[in-house]
C-alpha cells in the first residue's frame, strides 16, 4: 500500500518506542481514508437495491431489447413453482445448477419457499418492492458518482494516482509481475520499503476498478434510463442496446464483489488491526528488513 511523502510528525517521533524491526508511516490521507469508507456502505447498500431491482426480472440478455420470449444467458428461476417443494436452479449459458434456499428459491415473508431470485435477506427492501428498490438504488448511485469524482480530482491533483496507481519500471518487467503472483500464492507480503507501496498485482486491481470497471457500471447504469437515452444515444449503441447494457451492468457489480472478496481476504491475511486502523488513523506499522 502507498504512503504519502510527508510523515506525521507525531508519528516520527513514535518510531523510536516501536519495538526493533517495525516502523510506522502515514500510508493513507484523510480523503482516501474517507472516501474509501463511504464506498464501503455505499457500494454495500448499491448492491442490496440492484438485487432487489434483478428480482423483478432475474433474467439477462443481450442486445436491444429483453423479454420472457427471448433465451435468456442468464437465468434464476424455478422448478416446479407452484408445488410444495419448488426447485431453485441458476441457468447460465446453457449450464444448469440447483441452488434452492439461495437462488431462485428462497423463504418468503410466511417462512416457506418461494420463487425469487435473490433471498430476501439480500436484498433492499427485504420484501419484493421495485419501486422502493429503485428509489435507493439511484439515490445511492448519485452518492456513488460524486464520492468518485472527489476521489479523482483529489488523485489528480494530490498525485495519488502519478506517485501511488503508475506501476514502476521495475514493477512492469515480466519477472517483476510473475514474482509478485507466486508471493501472492505462497501469502507472502513484502517489508521495508517494499511495503511502502502498491505492489505490481494491486495496481492493476486499483487501476482497473477506478478506472474500467466502475465508470463501465456508472455509464451502463445510465444507459438503462430512457430519459438518459433521449440525452445522449450514443450511450446505446456504445453499449450494443438497454439489455445488453444492463447484462455489463450486472458483470461489473459482480466483478466488484469479486475484488471486495479478495480485498478482504488479503486484509485478514496481512493483519486485520494493522489493516483497519490505517484506513481510521492513517497509521501503519510495517516490518523492516526484508522478505520472509
Amino acid at each position: 500500500m502507498p504512503t504519502d511523502s510527508a510523515i506525521d510528525p507525531a508519528i516520527a517521533a513514535s518510531r523510536s518506542r516501536l519495538p526493533a524491526g517495525k516502523e510506522t508511516i502515514y500510508r493513507h490521507t484523510v480523503v482516501v481514508r474517507i472516501t474509501h469508507w463511504v464506498n464501503v456502505i455505499v457500494v454495500s447498500l448499491l448492491l442490496m437495491s440492484g438485487m432487489q431491482i434483478f428480482n423483478a426480472h432475474p433474467r439477462l440478455y443481450w442486445g436491444q431489447y429483453g423479454a420472457d420470449a427471448d433465451k435468456p444467458w442468464l437465468e434464476m428461476t424455478a422448478l416446479k413453482p407452484d408445488s410444495d417443494h419448488p426447485t431453485g436452479v441458476l441457468r447460465l449459458a446453457g449450464a444448469q445448477v440447483t441452488t434452492t434456499g439461495v437462488l431462485g428459491v428462497s423463504k418468503g415473508p410466511d417462512g416457506q419457499p418461494a420463487q425469487r431470485g435473490f433471498p430476501k435477506w439480500a436484498t433492499l427492501p427485504s420484501d419484493q418492492d421495485l419501486a422502493t428498490g429503485r428509489r435507493w438504488h439511484f439515490f445511492l448511485a448519485w452518492l456513488l458518482v460524486a464520492n468518485g469524482l472527489a476521489y479523482l480530482l483529489f488523485g489528480a491533483f494530490n498525485g495519488h494516482f502519478r506517485r501511488d496507481l503508475t506501476p514502476s519500471r521495475d514493477q512492469i518487467r515480466p519477472r517483476s509481475i510473475l514474482a509478485s503472483i507466486v508471493d501472492h500464492i505462497r501469502l507472502k507480503h513484502p517489508v521495508g520499503e517494499e511495503a511502502k507501496r502498491y505492489n505490481i498485482l494491486q495496481k492493476f486491481a486499483y487501476l482497473a476498478v477506478v478506472f474500467v470497471i466502475l465508470p463501465a457500471m456508472v455509464l451502463s447504469g445510465l444507459t438503462m434510463s430512457p430519459g438518459v437515452n433521449a440525452a445522449a444515444p450514443w450511450l446505446l449503441d456504445l453499449f450494443g442496446g438497454r439489455a445488453s447494457a444492463r447484462s455489463i451492468h450486472f458483470i461489473t457489480a459482480n466483478l466488484i464483489v469479486l475484488f471486495v472478496i479478495v480485498h478482504v481476504v488479503e486484509v485478514f491475511i496481512a493483519g486485520v488491526g494493522n489493516e483497519i486502523r490505517s484506513m481510521i488513523t492513517g497509521r501503519y506499522t510495517i516490518r523492516t528488513g526484508t522478505h520472509s
